[in-house]
């Protein structure tokens, strides 16, 4: 199980009160799909899901919109009659703002991923803060998502001001290229729940994993009964 590995939470600095740096890169690197019970409770304001009890699920990507993935998710998409949450790079809006419109056409919710794609622990809290603001010029949204998982509490305590921070609990692993498309699906599917957020990316490093176990994703989803959902 996923919680075992991570009884001894002192080994990566972790505490009922803080979280190291080191720490939580080094929980991020051990590359789990599913997110341990006690860091949804040491960032318990943060959104992981929506447990409603409703068979929902909340497919969700970041890093675009890009030229090379985004088009064809958008196409996949629209093929299955699923609606998704595109947490955006404000530069790659800028950049692309024509496929940025396509993703609010088609009726996507969008989210705030920065401007730079940074890191929270690598930047200072008012530069990191000013990034969001800059890439919120381009995406108009209250829903904002961190890169990597990774937001100093400082960071996270001022932006709880104006945006809805929505992590995830399944991550898809699409950019490891270790891993085998099917294991990529299979993972995903082990994990899900009702009122999971999903993890894809639209970023050229996952498009093998990530066209192979979506489309797949969906179908065996609805075959279980599931609808698809938009983060709020």
């Amino acid at each position: 199980m996923v919680n075992s590995q991570f009884q001894n939470r002192s080994q990566f600095g972790i505490t009922s009160k803080s979280i190291t740096f080191e720490g939580f890169k080094q929980l991020y690197f051990m590359r789990f799909v599913g997110v341990p019970q006690f860091l949804k409770r040491l960032f318990s304001r943060l959104i992981w899901d929506y447990n409603t009890g409703e068979k929902i699920v909340y497919i969700t990507f970041d890093d675009g919109p890009i030229p090379e993935s985004t088009p064809w998710t958008l196409k996949l998409l629209s093929d299955k009659n699923v609606k998704a949450t595109f947490f955006c790079v404000g530069d790659n809006v800028r950049k692309y703002p024509e496929i940025y419109q396509q993703i609010l056409k088609e009726g996507h919710a969008v989210g705030n991923h920065t401007h730079n794609h940074l890191r929270g622990f690598t930047n200072q809290t008012q530069s990191y803060v000013n990034n969001v603001r800059l890439a919120s010029q381009y995406i108009n949204s209250e829903l904002f998502r961190p890169p990597y998982g990774m937001i100093k509490r400082s960071q996270a305590k001022q932006l709880l001001k104006n945006y809805k921070i929505v992590m995830w609990d399944v991550l898809s692993q699409d950019y490891r290229q270790d891993i085998s498309p099917e294991s990529c699906y299979k993972a995903v599917l082990k994990n899900i729940k009702p009122g999971s957020i999903i993890l894809f990316h639209n970023h050229v490093k996952s498009e093998k994993n990530m066209r192979y176990a979506l489309p797949r994703l969906i179908d065996e989803l609805r075959n279980r009964g599931f609808e698809f959902g938009v983060c709020k």
